[in-house]
């Protein structure tokens, strides 16, 4: 399965208060903070929300 490692770049001050609790849905709450979650529609449709507040990369699980 893909994860994403996502990655909040730039701060939430003057951006509506649904995008600020977005970014704390994704478990973000330091600026430059990275975390990873399952490639699923909901995490997408959050990601897609604050799209201009983080940076998403694609990644592969390693086989165990």
């Amino acid at each position: 399965m893909k994860r994403l490692r996502v990655r909040w770049v730039r701060s939430g001050i003057g951006q509506r208060e649904t995008h600020r609790l977005t970014v704390r849905a994704l478990g973000l709450h330091r600026l430059g903070q990275i975390v990873e979650h399952n490639d699923t529609p909901a995490i997408r449709g959050m990601v897609t929300k604050v799209r201009h507040l983080v940076e998403v990369e694609e990644i592969e699980e390693q086989a165990q």
